[in-house]
């Protein structure tokens, strides 16, 4: 059971489409991590363990999407005026 649900975890992570979405995958999952082995020592109980998994989860993806640097490309309209978007 721990082996597949790790295995979703690692396959949820790697199957992202955007840089942006990768590194909140990773964020969550690394977070999530921490937070339960944590949660789990700090109370010696699962409940414990769960909370901090959850906070963990959640500020790993908060921070994992604010660390992505979002790509822009720069080129030219029809016009020939300069144009900056999202590549």
């Amino acid at each position: 059971m721990n082996k597949l649900l790790l295995a979703a975890l690692v396959a949820g992570t790697l199957g992202a489409c955007t840089a942006r979405e990768q590194n909140t995958a990773t964020g969550a999952v690394v977070g999530a991590g921490a937070g339960a082995l944590v949660g789990g020592l700090a109370t010696g109980r699962a409940g414990g363990a769960l909370a901090g998994a959850a906070i963990g989860g959640a500020g790993g993806a908060i921070i994992g999407s604010a660390t992505t640097q979002d790509r822009v490309c720069v080129g030219r309209d029809e016009w020939g005026r300069r144009v900056s978007y999202a590549c």
